[in-house]
């Protein structure tokens, strides 16, 4: 197959503008240019892109297809742009930081936003995963820093610790379970829940746990953010499972009880681990040390 982005540009002008002569004016070619261009892409792929009828052209089946995948590769090129331009003007490093929901949502804006200030030619790049895959990633290369909860595998990577955390149960005001010191999640499974919304690190974990024991928890509604579950379990919307850091945070505004999960994931301790076997580039090690003493900027 013999094409370019040219080529591409062009059959996604034709496509958008279902006119080969507006569609050739906004890839700035002659039509006569264009009508060849498509002929040649077509001939390459070997299939019809275009129905031609007398208003114009409609995309075949396999222009459709082909339309998505243009699109695809058009917005990769952007972001790689996006992603070089700040070298062009004058960045000094890149970090790969690889995060749990937890970390995310309750610690890292406050000490990455202080780390940044301080080192204005630094960029992150900042990802949510499950604790077990941000293991696999670090342990792999594919990034530099984790922050995860649980256990640590001892042989390949280093562990400092981080953030200290636990997950709690929050009710609204009188709920019978308000009273209660601790609670095991078995005895709130009766219960209508709301939830930090799928997809999130924070919902697989917690899911993964409770069809390991058994159980099945009736979500009522999910929703983006920690905040969002305080303010819905709050209002008797359903019973929510946040990081007590989250609650006492927000718990000043909206008015709630909170009460301790009697489980041993429940304790949420957070650790940055990077690789045993190979040295950190002097930005990530900057950022490590940073996030041991609270966001302070080491560079």
């Amino acid at each position: 197959m013999h094409y370019d982005l040219t080529d591409l540009r062009l059959f996604a002008a034709l496509a958008e503008e279902a006119s080969l002569t507006r569609g050739a004016a906004r890839a700035h070619l002659a039509p006569s240019s264009a009508s060849h261009r498509l002929a040649r892409l077509e001939e390459s792929l070997g299939v019809a892109l275009f129905e031609r009828h007398a208003r114009g052209l409609r995309p075949t089946r396999a222009g459709e297809a082909l339309l998505g995948h243009a699109r695809q590769v058009f917005a990769q090129l952007e972001q790689m742009h996006a992603d070089l331009s700040p070298f062009a003007r004058g960045v000094r490093g890149h970090v790969s930081l690889y995060a749990n929901t937890n970390a995310i949502n309750c610690f890292l804006p406050d000490d990455l936003g202080e780390f940044l200030r301080g080192s204005p030619q630094i960029r992150i790049t900042l990802k949510e995963m499950t604790s077990p895959e941000i293991l696999r990633c670090v342990a792999a290369g594919e990034a530099e820093i984790g922050v995860v909860a649980g256990e640590i595998p001892p042989d390949s990577l280093i562990a400092h610790p981080y953030r200290q955390d636990r997950i709690v149960l929050v009710t609204p005001p009188g709920h019978p379970l308000s009273a209660r010191a601790r609670v095991r999640i078995a005895e709130a499974l009766d219960q209508p829940f709301v939830m930090l919304h799928a997809g999130s690190a924070f919902h697989t974990g917690l899911m993964n746990y409770v069809a390991e024991t058994g159980g099945r928890m009736d979500v009522r509604i999910e929703v983006r953010s920690f905040e969002a579950v305080l303010r819905l379990a709050g209002a008797g919307v359903g019973l929510g499972l946040v990081p007590r850091s989250s609650a006492e945070r927000i718990g000043r505004q909206r008015p709630f009880a909170i009460v301790d999960v009697d489980e041993p994931w429940a304790q949420r301790d957070l650790t940055i681990v990077v690789r045993r076997d190979v040295a950190l580039s002097p930005h990530a090690d900057a950022l490590v040390e940073a996030l041991r003493h609270g966001g302070v900027s080491a560079s």
